[in-house]
């Protein structure tokens, strides 16, 4: 497999490392000068304050914010005189509980040499150790530690043995420990010895630096990122170096030369014009690095989410539908995931607790094939990582060593608007902060005009929207209130401005009190004033519901009108209505199932009662008569009206002899209709239509029952 190492440096501003396995991008290494890396630095500290609640110690060693140094990170030198150790073994730190206080151990002014392991994250501060390391290309040294160790990534007990074979036969110095690094394995003892030398003199100098220096300051500084990325992540693997810069060419020539004067390297320089990235085809998936979703080549994908506390990790399955069963289609894109999870944590150089959501698989001997998958990914990783055994929800469990910010933190900045979240508040939402801080503005005593500052859209929404509520707290204050929109601010701020009656700027918010809560001011609901009620017209118009006719079937109409009339003064009357008895409401409507549904024999009575006056009226059920109606009185001759006195009686003509009714003929009756007049107060709201209570009616209510035109 072909492996390349591609340099890009913009001189003064910016460095980026890529190390490509088959055209694959597999790391990636920026770094800029404005945040260059200290991570190894060594510095002279002073404490500034011992906290025994969290056993931990804050250091002064001269950037903005104060180291964090744990009581397990203490070096025995400063343990108290009793308990002293003059070394520890390499990889065998005392325990936590077996240490003492950190009060008794560090004081506040006390001076003490500490190394940053990893670089402030968020609000968190750097993170220091007093158990220093210096590393080099083979070996690292570690003063005030004994014995040797071998690297970690060294699994095999034989190939451990070896190494430490090999660090026996080396003339190391007394009170300094050492361990050989995965590149020293197969090394000959002479470039052992070369590293040895190298290590042991920079130490000398660290020390003589350490007496003469004042505090806070610097001791020792890591190099640059070309050569702490050749130092620790050139090997035989790698066939060729590619810079785009001469003199950086130059530089790493040299450093090899250095460290490895027998190996065969092979460095160029890249002579184009567009840029060697470009040319390469890393560009395009550099920018896909902090994408949140990233696609597998199956058809799966991941989704990858980045807290403060941890990131997760999601795997899709997609539109991947190779097999006819469920879990040979998730073993599938598990395997693919484990993989692409190793290189997107190091691409993206995301540490702390990692959890990684597969696809569930029922079989144990398919969940144990994706964790080796992953445990193999994870080898060619130079953090410290961890993984632990699938759950039976399909979740893993990893922690991976974080010593600087991640790619993405590194190369962008939180939005202003919405403070990292990806989201803002929506114009109602705005609208109705803005509402509750008018009211609580203008109930201020001193406050006769405030002025609202909000962005274009929550002004216009303001402006269709809360309009009316605007003028009701405008005329319940008797202040003025005055909408500005300003396109500089974001949907989210909102800016209240409040004069006095002197035209002065004043303080709308009133200072809450020490707990936050103020007396809350109540009134019993008993004690409220008693709302007005409005008085009753003294005739009002009829009802809609008094003023239409209840539903009435035909036959009742017609018995009605065939019904005697009862004699007295207001038989005699044509236009006069007929009394009706108090508290009763003649409701009159036409239309209905019961007018519907008549039978042949009721039409039959209807008819012949209206074409024969003297008949007897038709027998209907009396649920089906008006409700109003009065009963019938028995039928009896009703007597002839008598005239008037002063007036002559009129001469009868002569009657001619009755003629026999013929038979009706069938016809169909007439439907009644009902009369209206022209509405005197106009038309209701609703489409058109008249208003119930502006609904009348005409004078010929007899006429109308009686179903004559």
């Amino acid at each position: 497999m072909a492996k390349e190492m591609l340099i890009n440096t913009t001189e003064g501003q910016e460095c980026r490392i890529a190390i490509v396995r088959d055209g694959l991008l597999e790391e990636l290494y920026v770094e800029r000068v404005s945040s260059a890396s200290r991570v190894g630095n060594v510095y002279k500290g002073k404490v500034t304050n011992v906290e025994p609640a969290i056993q931990a110690a804050f250091v002064d060693f001269g950037l903005a914010k104060n180291g964090f140094l744990h009581i397990s990170d203490v070096h025995p030198q400063y343990f108290p005189e009793g308990i002293r150790e003059t070394q520890e073994a390499v990889g065998r730190k005392r325990a936590h509980h077996d240490r003492p206080p950190i009060q008794a151990c560090l004081r506040r002014g006390q001076e003490v040499i500490v190394q940053l392991t990893k670089e402030g994250i968020g609000t968190k501060g750097p993170t220091l150790t007093t158990y220093l390391s210096i590393p080099g290309r083979l070996l690292v040294m570690m003063p005030g530690m004994s014995r040797l160790g071998v690297s970690r990534k060294i699994e095999d007990d034989e190939a451990r043995d070896k190494a430490r074979d090999i660090l026996n036969s080396l003339k190391l110095p007394k009170d300094v420990g050492f361990i050989l690094r995965t590149a020293g394995m197969d090394s000959p003892k002479r470039e052992l010895n070369r590293d040895l030398n190298y290590l042991t003199a920079l130490w000398k100098s660290i020390k003589g630096r350490i007496k003469n220096a004042r505090c806070p300051s610097e001791i020792y500084q890591e190099s640059d990122l070309v050569t702490r990325t050749i130092r620790d992540g050139y090997n035989a693997e790698i066939d060729r170096i590619v810079c785009d810069s001469a003199s950086v060419a130059r530089r790493v020539e040299d450093f090899l030369e250095l460290v490895m004067p027998r190996g065969k390297h092979k460095i160029d320089v890249y002579t184009g014009q567009e840029g060697l990235f470009h040319d390469y085809g890393l560009e395009a998936e550099i920018e896909k690095i902090d994408a949140r979703r990233v696609e597998l080549p199956s058809g799966g994908s991941l989704v990858i989410d980045q807290t403060e506390a941890l990131v997760a990790i999601d795997v899709n399955s997609g539109r991947f539908r190779q097999h006819h069963d469920a879990e040979s289609t998730a073993r599938k894109i598990n395997l693919e995931a484990a993989k692409e999870v190793a290189r997107q944590l190091r691409l993206r150089d995301l540490g702390g607790v990692i959890v990684i959501d597969f696809i569930d698989l029922r079989e144990e001997k398919n969940r144990r094939a994706v964790e080796k998958e992953l445990r193999d990914a994870m080898k060619i990783d130079r953090a410290k990582t961890k993984v632990l055994k699938m759950s039976n929800f399909g979740l893993v469990e990893m922690t991976r060593q974080r010593m600087r910010p991640s790619l993405k933190a590194s190369m962008y900045r939180r939005c202003a608007c919405c403070d990292g979240t990806g989201l803002i508040r929506s114009e109602e939402s705005s609208a109705l902060v803005v509402m509750r801080n008018l009211q609580r503005a203008l109930s201020h005593p001193d406050v006769v005009k405030v002025e609202v500052a909000v962005c274009p859209p929550v002004a216009l929404h303001l402006a269709n929207t809360q309009r009316r509520q605007i003028v009701a707290l405008e005329r319940q204050a008797g202040k003025t209130v005055t909408i500005a929109s300003d396109d500089e601010l974001s949907s989210d701020r909102i800016r209240i401005t409040c004069w006095n009656n002197r035209g002065s700027e004043i303080a709308w918010e009133k200072p809450q009190p020490s707990g936050g809560r103020k007396t809350l001011q109540t009134v019993p609901v008993g004690e409220l004033p008693k709302e007005p009620v409005a008085p009753k017209p003294a005739e009002a118009a009829p009802t809609a519901a008094e003023e239409t006719p209840a539903a009435e079937p035909a036959e009742t109409v017609g018995a009605q009108a065939a019904a005697p009339q009862p004699a007295g003064p207001a038989a005699a009357q044509p236009g006069a209505e007929t009394p009706k008895p108090e508290g009763t409401r003649k409701r009159r409507r036409r239309g209905g199932r019961r007018h519907r549904k008549k039978t042949a024999a009721q039409q039959q009575a209807q008819q012949t009662g209206a074409a024969q006056p003297g008949a007897p009226a038709a027998q209907v059920p009396a649920a089906e008569s008006l409700q109003a109606q009065p009963a019938p009185e028995p039928e009896t001759p009703a007597p002839a009206p008598q005239p008037e006195p002063h007036a002559p009686a009129p001469e009868k003509p002569a009657e001619s002899p009755p003629e026999p009714p013929a038979a009706p003929a069938p016809a169909k009756p007439k439907r009644p209709r009902r009369r209206r007049r022209k509405p005197a107060g106009g038309k209701s709201k609703d489409s058109g239509k008249v208003a119930p209570d502006e609904m009348t009616f005409g004078n010929d209510d007899e006429d109308w029952l009686s179903g004559e035109e």
